[in-house]
């Protein structure tokens, strides 16, 4: 049985590698997405990669992950710190959740500090760029396979 890990990205983060690089790095979407299928591969996990700047359609994309994704890796962008429909449709869908952030959000602007997230989520990872997504599919498929 293959481990199926849903990666929700949230607002803005289509621009990587060109907005704000002193904090995003150059790193593009598309590199991010290419280095999750090499590790989900080496791990025998499937993944499904997306990304989308509508709040709504991230609820969707989560309500839709039961019964078809053992778990979800998110960054949720600016949503993070805004969104109870998110916090409340992935507490619905009882799936594990490791929520990352390419920038240490603990550092940065203080509004940036709550992540209604993490009230639902197995752990967070923060602060290591991009290969922030690479720990949390390699936890994320931990957890699931123990």
């Amino acid at each position: 049985m293959s481990i199926s890990i849903l990666i929700l990205n949230g607002p803005n983060l289509n621009l990587l590698g060109t907005r704000q690089p002193e904090v995003y790095g150059s790193t593009t979407l598309a590199d991010v997405e290419a280095m999750c299928a090499e590790k989900a591969r080496s791990l025998g996990v499937e993944i499904d990669f997306r990304q989308s700047n509508h709040e709504g359609t991230l609820v969707d994309w989560i309500h839709e992950a039961k019964g078809k994704h053992d778990g979800i890796v998110i960054n949720a962008g600016a949503y993070t710190h805004t969104s109870v429909a998110l916090l409340d449709a992935i507490a619905s869908v009882e799936l594990p959740v490791a929520e990352v952030h390419i920038s240490n959000i603990h550092k940065r602007e203080e509004f940036r500090h709550l992540s209604y997230i993490s009230k639902v989520a197995l752990g967070m990872i923060c602060g290591f760029g991009p290969y922030g997504y690479l720990i949390a599919i390699d936890a994320l498929a931990h957890h699931l396979s123990a």
